[in-house]
């Protein structure tokens, strides 16, 4: 039933597609002529042809891109990012075909209104319809049946995580293996796998094997492909594992990639450094009174060096130099030394930077030269480094990016008094699920976040329950 109702799905999603083209068109043309009162007036047959043109390219890149995929497992963000970016790809397609053939006239303006307006319908169109889904699947409408295989703890977490989230519409119809060690209905051992999969039709097979069942894999696949099931299988190691694994072949091996980093790719490494690049510039020539000014202010009250340049552990834990303001009277143990609230060595012009994050702009230079980004891992010190790296779970794939003068647990609260487990949850989410959009976003509340960081930063240190961590010698 399932399979059924997924291709209705489909051919509900591709017509209305088509018609939410036919409607983004008819409101951009009276929006732009009508309302905004245009003079360049096209005729609308134009307008209607822009659309019976648009609209099957559109289809074509919506399933290019998995857009009419079963969503139920993937979050509403995710697929809002896979629309937009289908959306910048069918405007430049839209543009350029029409520059170059010269189908038929149009206003720019109408061209851009329109494009806006068919992903707002879209996006709306495909939230509703998820929302819809959601009730459905959590009053036991639509649902996926599925005979899990295994017995030890892969499938118990797995078998908990469905039972948990109703709205998934995953329903385990019982599971092969050693009986009585699952709360679900047990249905035969593993020699019983092919007359199990005889007696029902079922949406998926998940095979969630322990390391001491794995022998059994082979056995469990073959019947699969016998019968006709779809399987997947939840990995031995599937506790190491990213939420987004990819798959390389060498020389017909396929190798799983348990943690995918979009920034590995050279395209997206090269859209970050140029932004980075365009970014810093912009960023230093607005901010070069303010780094001036208070050079001079630092030099006259605390005498010494203007600029505080500490040791910090980069991509590939290398070694680099991080420069900020400084903030604080000299220290000799600035490599490993923590500063407190009521630290002496303040001084009031030192708070005050502090406070307003302008002792950080040094660090745009950083980011010119490469050793850091504009968004990402906040850097440590090494001391720390070998301290966290042994009692943080998973600390150390945060030196697998740049690290950045912001990042996606700062605007989320997580600095300075705050939970480490925290920041690195976040920091690796972030590693993992990278996007030019996630960086604006993170850049845009940053902004929001300078000015609410009192008021966040309280927040999260009231979550630890009392947790105490030591601020360090110069905020995180």
């Amino acid at each position: 039933m399932i399979k059924e109702n997924q291709k209705l799905f489909n051919r509900l999603n591709v017509i209305t597609d088509a018609a939410a083209a036919f409607a983004a068109v008819t409101l951009s043309y009276l929006l732009v002529f009508h309302v905004l009162d245009f003079r360049e007036n096209f005729p609308l047959i134009d307008y209607i042809k822009l659309s019976i043109l648009f609209a099957p390219v559109q289809i074509i890149t919506f399933g290019c891109m998995g857009l009419y995929d079963s969503f139920r497992t993937k979050s509403f963000p995710h697929e809002l990012g896979k629309l937009v970016r289908a959306f910048i790809v069918d405007g430049i397609m839209m543009i350029t075909m029409l520059y170059i053939i010269h189908l038929f006239n149009f206003s720019r303006w109408a061209l851009f209104i329109f494009l806006v307006l068919d992903l707002l319908i879209v996006a709306t169109k495909r939230f509703i319809i998820r929302k819809v889904l959601k009730n459905a699947r959590s009053s036991g409408y639509n649902k996926k049946f599925v005979l899990l295989v295994g017995s030890g703890k892969a499938a118990g977490e797995y078998l908990a995580a469905i039972s948990e989230d109703k709205s998934l519409g995953l329903e385990c119809a019982g599971y092969v293996g050693t009986k009585g060690t699952l709360s679900s209905k047990w249905l035969g051992n593993y020699d019983d796998i092919v007359s199990v999969l005889d007696a029902r039709n079922y949406d998926e097979v998940v095979c969630a094997l322990g390391g001491d069942e794995s022998t059994e894999l082979k056995r469990i696949v073959e019947a699969c492909e016998l019968t006709g099931t779809k399987i997947s299988v939840i990995p031995v190691i599937y506790k190491y594992m990213s939420g987004t694994p990819s798959i390389d072949v060498v020389n017909g091996i396929p190798m799983m990639n348990i943690r995918r980093i979009p920034l590995d790719n050279i395209g997206n490494a090269f859209m970050k450094r140029t932004t980075d690049i365009v970014g810093s510039l912009v960023l230093i020539i607005l901010s070069s009174p303010i780094m001036l000014v208070s050079a001079i202010v630092i030099k006259l009250t605390m005498g010494g060096r203007v600029i505080f340049r500490q040791k910090r552990v980069g991509l590939n834990k290398k070694i680099f130099v991080m420069y900020k303001l400084k903030s604080m009277r000299d220290n000799d143990r600035s490599e490993t030394a923590w500063s407190t609230d009521s630290d002496p060595r303040k001084t009031r012009f030192g708070a005050l930077i502090r406070k307003l994050s302008i002792d950080e702009l040094p660090q745009l230079f950083n980011v010119l030269k490469g050793d850091m980004s504009l968004v990402g891992p906040r850097p440590e010190i090494p001391f720390y480094v070998d301290n966290f790296k042994d009692s943080v779970p998973l600390y150390m794939i945060k030196h697998q990016v740049k690290p950045g003068m912001t990042g996606l647990a700062q605007v989320n609260g997580y600095r300075g008094d705050t939970s480490i487990e925290k920041r690195i949850e976040f920091d690796i989410h972030y590693i993992e699920n990278w996007s030019y959009f996630l960086d604006m976003s993170i850049l845009l509340k940053t902004v929001f976040c300078f000015m609410n960081k009192e008021k966040l930063k309280s927040r999260n240190s009231s979550q630890q329950n009392g947790e105490k961590l030591n601020e360090r010698t110069e905020k995180n």
